[in-house]
């Protein structure tokens, strides 16, 4: 019996029934799990329900509550967008005036169901016969499935002529991982894909260079990438938007077309960066690098979408800084100023690197605990924690490790909205600092 028998009889009312049973289960009770229920259901029955509950469980992570609801494929969990990310451009696409989308490369329907959501019809396209039939079942299983077509067939043999827009998400894993994935865990269990990222984007599935062109073909397109692509790679006929959720950088959309107005507009050749859950968006200028300059008073950390996208220059700017090292991407500036781009410290002291002073002069202040950073430093953050020995001091501080002009260098400071760790600084006088 093959992986899509027995995915099928998940979706029976024996499957549905071990479904149900497992959703609180404990990964590390399954062996009995495993023994008390296969003295009443099919063994391969219970090691697919089993497989498909943790399964579930990993991907609450990107899908929140309705992963309990939805079917998974280990590459499905990996490769998936977070909810949050699809369904930001889902809403970007709809304001575009799209209303009806091949999403080519489906896998499991993660994008699909963002898109039905937002109010498009879909045609979700995948090779995969196992991932085809998590995405049915997907549709299904949120109340979608008017809106979204699951089709088994070769992207690149699609015509998608019909279509408002094109959304393409190649394959960005070796097929060592897809092969590993199939023979480790299929639908019958729920490890972890085995292999790796691919860097190269002419080594995705299909390469990148056919998934542009498919994309020029369309009146609106949008490419999802690795956010570590390497910009001379990106089609000058594009906006390139590296998003990020909660700090943490998702990926990066090449978006094709020259629909909408205001700003969902699609810039060709714009760099911007995008920050979840807010929202805020900003595109580049095209300015160029500030000239470094002495640390003040603040320094400013930009969200790491801002930096993949090139748009440190923007920030700074925006916040009438420079940059502490041509090389750091840490902005410094005289006066404080509110960015949603960057986070901001006020920094306390600027000295050259060196533990036993450092040691010594956290002890001096009663810091109990540092948050330690690393940008330019060969030095690791918990390395340094071990040598500085913290004691139970209740003030806390934040430590950059860096270089400032070159040079090897440590800041000390506090967040913008936390209060000082120096007592000769008053928080109340704090124009970042909100009120009681």
């Amino acid at each position: 019996m093959n992986d899509l028998d027995v995915f099928d009889r998940l979706l029976a009312p024996e499957g549905q029934t071990l479904l149900a049973e497992l959703r609180h289960h404990n990964p590390s009770d399954e062996l009995a799990a495993a023994t008390r229920l296969r003295r009443d259901h099919p063994a391969d029955l219970v090691s697919a329900a089993l497989g498909q509950a943790q399964l579930r469980q990993r991907a609450v992570a990107k899908f929140g509550e309705d992963a309990w609801r939805m079917y998974f494929t280990p590459n499905g969990v990996e490769q998936s967008t977070r909810a949050t990310v699809a369904a930001h451009r889902a809403a970007r696409l709809a304001a575009l005036g799209v209303r009806t989308l091949a999403d080519l490369c489906c896998g499991i329907g993660g994008d699909a169901i963002a898109l039905a959501r937002a109010g498009i019809r879909v045609l979700a396209v995948d090779r995969d016969p196992l991932a085809c039939a998590a995405a049915r079942a997907n549709a299904e299983a949120l109340g979608l499935a008017e809106l979204i077509e699951v089709r088994c067939a070769d992207v690149t043999e699609v015509d998608t002529a019909g279509c408002d827009a094109v959304f393409v998400d190649p394959a960005r894993r070796s097929k060592a991982r897809e092969q590993g994935a199939a023979r480790s865990a299929s639908v019958r269990g729920g490890g972890r894909a085995t292999g790796g990222r691919i860097f190269d984007p002419e080594a995705y599935s299909p390469p990148l260079s056919w998934a542009v062109e498919a994309a020029r073909k369309a009146p609106v397109a949008a490419l999802k990438i690795a956010p570590g692509v390497p910009h001379d790679a990106l089609p000058e006929d594009a906006e390139t938007e590296w998003i990020s959720d909660g700090g943490d950088v998702k990926e990066a959309v090449v978006w094709f077309g020259a629909a909408g107005d205001g700003a969902d507009r699609i810039t060709p050749g714009g760099r911007r960066a995008t920050l979840l859950p807010a929202g805020d968006s900003l595109l580049g200028a095209g300015l160029p690098d500030p000239e470094p300059g002495p640390v003040g008073d603040w320094l400013y950390e930009p969200d790491g979408a801002v930096i993949r996208a090139h748009l440190v220059a923007d920030v700074a700017r925006q916040v009438e800084g420079r940059l502490i090292d041509p090389t750091i991407a840490y902005i410094t500036a005289d006066r404080p100023a509110r960015t949603p781009y960057a986070t901001a410290y006020a920094i306390t002291d600027v000295l050259p690197f060196h533990v036993k002073k450092l040691k010594a002069l956290l002890r001096e202040r009663g810091v109990g605990i540092a948050v330690i950073k690393k940008r330019g430093s060969a030095v690791e953050p918990e390395e340094l924690r071990k040598k500085l020995k913290l004691g139970g001091g209740r003030k806390s501080c934040t430590i950059f490790l860096t270089r400032v002009a070159g040079a090897p260098a440590m800041l000390l400071g506090h967040p913008a909205t936390a209060p000082a760790t120096d007592p000769a600084t008053d928080p109340a006088t704090d124009p970042l600092t909100p009120g009681p």
